[in-house]
């Protein structure tokens, strides 16, 4: 199985993404917290995947960001999620800082989410 933590202080999109890929995905184990204190305790080498809202109360996705790769977390494994504007969140994080940054709110980025758990889940069949 392959490990996805995500952390997003927004309930109803937690619930939702959260049950999407637990109905879509069954090789992929998710864990979810909409409480960016909670989540961190849970940020190790071990999460095949880590989704980080950006905007939250106390951690933000930034900091959240910062101590996973000092975790060890590769980069490559990260993925930053927020309402916000792609054009912003692209200033806000350089290429290569992480695995990609998403408008959650976007249909179209949901191609994106999907072709990564795609890819998470055909490895974890092999």
């Amino acid at each position: 199985m392959k490990k996805i933590l995500f952390i997003d202080d927004d309930h109803l999109f937690l619930e939702f993404l959260t049950d999407y890929v637990r109905e879509r995905y069954p090789h992929l184990e998710i864990l979810a917290y909409d409480n960016s204190l909670q989540g961190l305790a849970q940020i190790n080498t071990d999460i095949d995947l880590l989704l980080l809202d950006l905007e939250m109360p106390g951690l933000d996705g930034s900091k959240l960001l910062a101590y996973a790769t000092e975790k060890g977390v590769d980069k490559s494994r990260i993925i930053i999620l927020s309402g916000r504007e792609a054009d912003y969140l692209h200033k806000c994080f350089t290429m290569g800082q992480c695995l990609a940054v998403l408008n959650k709110n976007e249909a179209r980025q949901k191609v994106v989410l999907d072709m990564v758990f795609d890819a998470l889940e055909k490895k974890a069949r092999e």
